[in-house]
């Protein structure tokens, strides 16, 4: 599929970029999207989430009250969870959240993911560009010229670029990786993504293995 390539003041360069249809024009697979996103989710949580249970709690161990005659309830400690200020019962205890998916069907699911935002007509290739210093400015002047200041943005370059990344880097709405970072997650957080023509060959050639 071809995409029309465009320069950093938003204006058509006259060519054409060829997308492959094997990574921007696939059936897309919903579960596979589903099953790395999750992953990718998981991975975020830091699992040190903890309660204190009965045996962790400071308090006496003496038996509140007789065992029978009271009318109420056996009881035989106060730190239990049934009293106030007593352990949690089944807290929360830190844990991993993080699983294994085979290679394969993460490949699958940035593909279907690319595929999505193809059928959406949600990505934009643009030429290769660079800063002379990193300013917030220039590159807001990228996203004006694209008409992209007010959507969240993904740009994907071809190779580290710290005057890009630095320019971005105050701007919540927009994200630069290079294409080695790119994931499901990102793909479909973003509103539009931007795929500069170095990063074209990159991506493809780690999508079609």
């Amino acid at each position: 599929m071809k995409v029309a390539v465009l320069d950093i003041n938003g204006k058509d360069t006259g060519r054409k970029a060829d997308l492959s249809k094997d990574v921007f024009a696939i059936e897309p697979n919903n579960h596979a999207v589903y099953l790395d996103v999750k992953q990718y989710l998981a991975n975020q949580r830091q699992g040190t989430h903890k309660s204190k249970e009965r045996a962790e709690i400071s308090g006496s161990t003496r038996k509140i009250k007789k065992q029978k005659g009271t009318g109420t309830a056996r009881a035989g400690s106060i730190k239990s969870g049934v009293f106030k200020g007593g352990g949690r019962m089944f807290g929360p205890r830190p844990r991993n959240y993080s699983f294994k998916l085979n290679k394969n069907l993460k490949r699958l699911a940035r593909k279907s993911a690319l595929s999505i935002k193809a059928g959406e007509k949600s990505i934009t290739v643009l030429e290769d560009f660079n800063f002379d210093a990193p300013k917030t400015k220039n590159f807001t002047a990228v996203l004006k010229a694209l008409e992209l200041e007010n959507k969240k943005t993904l740009f994907v370059l071809g190779g580290s670029n710290n005057n890009v990344y630095l320019s971005s880097r105050n701007l919540k709405g927009s994200e630069v990786i290079t294409y080695s970072e790119l994931s499901t997650y990102r793909i479909l957080n973003a509103n539009q993504v931007v795929l500069l023509e170095g990063a074209l060959e990159g991506i493809e050639t780690n999508l079609s293995k």
